[in-house]
């Protein structure tokens, strides 16, 4: 079984959701970890673990940023962190899986699945690394996340569909080897 880890400075968890329905609004989660565990080479059977710092949501705004870690949404006090568990991976073709798993937003645990697709292997600097791209979408009223407001002719401020996009680069960190019996 190959242990892998989350390259934070060569990865990026990002969202984009609809603002008055016209437009969307990029944001990142700065600070992330996670880990994946395979034996296979090409990631056939993974098992997923990640984490992300509610308090490290990014739009590029400060004020709207304060208000996405308000109560009002994801309530960064309160709970700190995302987390996403897998439970299961498909592969579609090629290197196209579905990975669906456990998603755990404000304390409510929803069950997703995502579009991922497997870029390769490559050996480093420091070692063997992984590429992926990773999509999908979520409704973020389902994990408790209300707030909205209309504006004067009635259009809503923010879409309840939420898009995931991630690029996530892996560092090999151990390889545990069988024993013979």
């Amino acid at each position: 079984m190959a242990e892998w880890t989350i390259d934070p400075a060569h990865s990026e968890i990002a969202f984009k959701v609809k603002h008055l329905l016209v437009s969307s609004v990029t944001g990142q989660f700065k600070t992330f970890s996670g880990s994946v565990s395979a034996s296979q080479p090409d990631f056939s059977d993974a098992r997923v673990q990640f984490e992300a710092a509610v308090d490290s949501i990014s739009t590029n705004n400060e004020q709207r940023d304060g208000h996405l870690k308000s109560p009002d949404f994801f309530d960064a006090s309160g709970f700190p962190k995302l987390t996403f568990v897998s439970t299961s991976i498909k592969r579609k073709t090629g290197q196209e899986y579905t990975i669906t798993g456990d998603m755990t937003i404000r304390g409510t645990k929803r069950r997703i699945s995502l579009d991922a697709t497997y870029n390769g292997t490559a050996k480093g600097f420091e070692g063997d690394v992984a590429g992926f791209e990773i999509s999908g979408e979520l409704n973020r009223q389902d994990f408790g996340l209300r707030w909205n407001n209309l504006t004067e002719a009635g259009a809503v401020v923010v879409s309840d569909q939420v898009r995931l996009a991630l690029a996530v680069e892996l560092k090999k960190v151990s390889v545990e080897v069988p024993v013979a019996a």
